[in-house]
């Protein structure tokens, strides 16, 4: 399987390490979250932009050599004795690669784009900057690391950064040369997304046209149909009313004897007999109709609907897990479910309190299914090992989600 940096540092970042990067910064679990999914590709492309630059990949690489130690001891530097000596060094180590002013520019965009401040987004970028280096070095290794593998192993990548840069993100960097070494792959994939909207957009407008003509198309059979009925049939119609009437009035007597028959002198079913025939519990013998998904519109945005596509989705995806290969298969699925839950998660503040009743609603009742698939893939032998960060990370949008949009008034 390629490598893929982008999600190897974000498996690396489990809840319990964003948990702790949150407590240190004072910030809650979302806006951490959403700082972290715009800093690590942002991180990756400026790093990408010093490889680029004469003699940039041999500083690079040097400055990665120095940070082999922080994977095995980021427990105990992030929300432990000395969080800030952390953010102190990754912050000196990214103004002496990147320079005072793209630094800066970079924490700017990261604290604008989180909601957190530049300040805050300083602090962020300079405890996740040694965290971004040291994978990369864990990832090449200690044997090979050099300054030609570091170059290559980046330059490879371009695409995928480009492609986890979440959606808006990019344009906050714009002007600041930081994106540059993507070589264009940031904007190809911003309109590939443009692209996939605009054609969505315009199937549901020929949909709406062919249902239109199609609706049009009956409504004209409709009436040559009755304009070439015969006019007995305006009498027949009547009579058969009329008898229609008489056989219920009469039928009714009989229906009215019957129906008068104490249910106390039917003779019952024994007990016994109940069990072994397995008698259906009372809830399972009449079909119900599914509840409809609530219309929550925020925006010009039904999320009520998107979140109920992800959550089944998300069902689906885990339901068809069987064994570690259709677990690699299936990363994908659920890391675009997490980034969905997220969002919604984001837009909950703007709802009202009705709103928020409904998100929950909705959410509360799904946990408990796909906890039960959590636990059931996890189970089985090599899954936990690919799928347990990424499962880790949904319970924790998930949980999130529930306890956010059930408390009236937000954060």
């Amino acid at each position: 399987m390629a490598t893929n940096l982008v999600s190897l540092i974000m498996q690396f970042l489990t809840p319990d390490i964003i948990a702790r990067i949150a407590a240190t910064l004072g910030l809650g679990r979302t806006e951490t979250q959403t700082g972290v999914s715009a800093a690590v590709p942002a991180l990756l492309a400026a790093f990408s932009g010093v490889a680029d630059k004469p003699g940039g990949s041999q500083i690079l690489t040097d400055a990665i050599k120095n940070q082999s130690g922080v994977l095995d001891n980021i427990m105990s530097m992030v929300g432990g004795g000395s969080p800030s000596s952390l953010v102190e060094r990754g912050s000196n180590l990214l103004t002496s690669l990147l320079g005072s002013q793209d630094q800066s520019a970079l924490a700017s965009a990261v604290g604008k784009f989180a909601g957190v401040g530049q300040s805050t987004g300083s602090s962020l970028i300079g405890m996740l900057g040694p965290v971004v280096m040291g994978i990369i070095g864990k990832q090449i290794g200690s044997r090979s690391l050099d300054a030609g593998t570091v170059s290559g192993l980046l330059a490879s990548q371009k695409e995928q950064i480009a492609q986890a840069l979440p959606q808006g993100f990019a344009k906050l960097l714009g002007g600041t040369g930081i994106l540059d070494s993507l070589d264009g792959a940031a904007e190809t994939a911003a309109a590939a997304a443009s692209q996939a909207g605009r054609a969505a957009n315009a199937a549901a407008g020929q949909a709406g046209q062919f249902a239109s003509r199609s609706a049009g198309y009956a409504s004209h059979q409709a009436r040559a149909a009755a304009s070439a009925t015969p006019n007995w049939v305006y009498w027949v119609i009547p009579a058969l009313v009329i008898a229609g009437l008489l056989y219920y009035l009469l039928g009714r007597g009989t229906e009215q004897v019957a129906q008068t028959t104490p249910t106390e002198q039917r003779t019952p079913v024994p007990p016994a007999k109940q069990v072994t025939e397995g008698t259906a519990p009372k809830d399972q013998a009449t079909p119900r109709m599914a509840p409809a998904t609530p219309s929550i519109m925020v925006g010009g945005v039904d999320i009520g609907k998107q979140l109920s596509d992800n959550l089944g989705n998300l069902r689906t995806s885990l339901s068809g897990i069987t064994d570690v290969e259709s677990a690699r298969a299936a990363v994908p699925k659920l890391q675009e479910a997490t980034t969905a839950i997220e969002k919604v998660n984001g837009m909950v503040p703007q709802l009202s309190a009705e709103q928020r009743v409904s998100i929950s609603g909705m959410v509360t009742p799904a946990m408990a299914a796909i906890n039960q698939l959590f636990d059931k893939v996890l189970a089985i032998p090599g899954v936990g090992a690919v799928l347990k960060p990424t499962v880790d990370n949904l319970k924790v949008k998930l949980a999130d989600l529930s306890e956010h949009s059930s408390t009236v008034g937000g954060r």
